[in-house]
């Protein structure tokens, strides 16, 4: 762990008036005991409100505020690359979201930074497949999963035949150019994928709760390991 970042941690770890001895912080930081008194030492010295003493504890004054998060190179690439990726491949509220994302994060970004965002050699551009309709059916579905109501999905197989399903949505993955919903299907009574472009139509079909043996962790842990 890089020493600044292991300065924030202990800053984290004594806001809101917790009492912490040296030996457990050095314990959570996977430090010695001597280098969290030289941690704590140097930032008393830089003017964060820390009181106490080795051997009885550390506590932080209420109301000290950390400045601005700020992110290394490599954090600005991912996060525009990231927010370029769903402004063109996903819903139109995340679409929009990342747009406003970006916009923010080059608002707070210092000079050099802002112009290192600028520079990400990362694009992603919407195609023919990304329809105002395929928008508008991953924020329903992310809205589903997030809320737990059931689907009713017209479903169209690989061979053009039709069926119905009624699904629990448990969340969406992107395969690039396409998405899939994973979800509890109540006519098979097991986990199965379903591609959103396949979709015929869909409909709300009620609340559901998430029950023994139906959750996204026991889907990450069914014999075909999440690749359905």
């Amino acid at each position: 762990m890089r020493r600044a970042d292991r300065l924030f941690q202990i800053v984290q770890y004594l806001r809101g008036g917790r009492l912490l001895t040296a030996a457990k912080l050095a314990e959570r930081l996977e430090v010695t005991k001597r280098t969290i008194y030289r941690d704590v030492a140097d930032l008393i010295g830089s003017g964060v409100p820390i009181e106490g003493e080795a051997g009885v504890g550390y506590v932080m004054r209420a109301g000290y505020d950390l400045p601005p998060l700020m992110f290394n190179s490599d954090e600005i690439v991912a996060l525009v690359a990231g927010a370029r990726m769903i402004r063109a491949w996903g819903g139109a509220q995340m679409a929009a979201a990342a747009e406003e994302a970006l916009v923010k994060i080059e608002a707070v970004l210092p000079e050099d930074a802002r112009a290192r965002a600028a520079s990400v050699p990362v694009h992603a551009f919407q195609t023919n497949e990304m329809t105002d309709e395929v928008r508008a059916r991953i924020d329903r579905i992310e809205a589903a999963s997030d809320g737990r109501i059931r689907l009713d999905l017209n479903y169209g197989d690989q061979h053009g035949g039709a069926s119905r399903r009624v699904i629990r949505p448990l969340g969406l993955w992107f395969w690039g150019k396409v998405w899939t919903v994973v979800g509890w299907c109540e006519l098979r009574n097991d986990f199965r994928m379903f591609r959103l472009d396949r979709i015929k139509d869909m409909e709300e079909f009620g609340p559901f709760k998430v029950e023994k043996g139906q959750s996204l962790r026991d889907f990450y842990a069914s014999p075909d390991g999440g690749r359905r």
